[in-house]
């Protein structure tokens, strides 16, 4: 196995200054599993897998979109009961949702089963989860390359301890500029970011920046990079979770330890990806990505971020 995600499958349901749409699929492993799954056909074949878990009412034809992207599903269980379901709404700036409404349904008692031929993955990818959790995952995995872990506030507000502990379990972890802030109490995001790093057993830092770019801690230095600059914002949904997905593919490609190169490329790759996940609600832009249309926004990115 190339890649495996572990984290949440929803439905989702929310408003922005471009509209409403109600029930799209979402989640941290689906944002993540189509985004990976997209640049292993791009970069001619690997395999991915989800691990998560749905209601009896996830509906068939979402089970057929996971499979015709690609996806190895067989990590997913069904339980009796409802699938998690997120309400929320995005205002001014778009950098942050208001959440209305949280029914965790069936995600509430998801205790995660790595299948037996999932445990050593050349990447472990641990969406957002709770961090004991996260720690589980990690305890019945061995990745052969690199583990990657994100997280989010509350987990630092209501389990700071084990995230802490679990930080230090893995190669690479990912944070927004927000949460790395209230992570260190420190609002100077550089100093902040030098201070969580401290907290892990050395691992590579990634900071998401959101319209800013993104900020990154590697053993041999600091590396910088600006967002994609899009002019009309739909929904922001599952932003982060895209750009996880797109590095962990990209680092999937390797061996050995990252070097300070290829994680840029990596970066550069997630940055685009992500920001085609912007220009419409949900997965929809995604999961229709054609590869000529990524291929021209990644050199206009390279244009962009070139000094020659």
């Amino acid at each position: 196995m190339d890649v495996v995600i572990v984290g949440s499958i929803a439905y989702d349901s929310l408003s922005t200054p471009s509209g409403k749409s109600d029930d799209e699929l979402g989640g941290s492993a689906i944002y993540g599993g189509l985004s990976s799954t997209f640049h292993s056909k791009r970069l001619s074949g690997g395999n991915i897998a989800l691990v998560g878990v749905v209601g009896d009412d996830f509906l068939s034809s979402d089970i057929d979109k996971l499979v015709a992207a690609g996806l190895d599903i067989r990590g997913i269980e069904t339980a009796e009961g409802g699938t998690f379901r997120w309400k929320g709404s995005y205002h001014g700036d778009m950098s942050q949702a208001q959440t209305h409404e949280t029914h965790l349904n069936v995600f509430e008692h998801f205790q995660p089963k790595i299948p037996e031929d999932y445990r050593s993955p050349k990447v472990l990818f641990c969406a957002n989860l709770h961090p004991a959790l996260q720690m589980a995952v990690i305890q019945q995995s061995e990745p052969t390359r690199v583990s990657i872990l994100d997280s989010m506030n509350l987990w630092i507000n209501i389990a700071r301890d084990e995230l802490l502990e679990v930080i230090k379990r893995v190669d690479l972890v990912v944070l927004n500029d927000g949460e790395v802030r209230m992570l260190a109490d420190d609002d100077n995001l550089v100093r902040a970011s030098h201070t969580v790093q401290k907290m892990t057993n050395g691992a590579i830092l990634v900071v998401k920046r959101g319209e800013h770019g993104v900020l990154a801690l590697h053993p041999d230095g600091l590396l910088s990079m600006p967002a994609y600059p899009i002019l009309d914002i739909v929904d922001p949904t599952g932003c982060g979770d895209t750009f996880a997905g797109a590095l962990a593919t990209l680092l999937a490609q390797g061996d050995g330890k990252i070097s300070k190169a290829e994680l840029a490329e990596g970066l550069v790759h997630a940055t685009v990806t992500a920001s085609f996940t912007l220009q419409t609600f949900g997965t929809n832009k995604i999961s229709n990505l054609e590869i000529s249309e990524y291929e021209t926004r990644l050199e206009k990115y390279r244009s962009i971020t070139s000094t020659s």
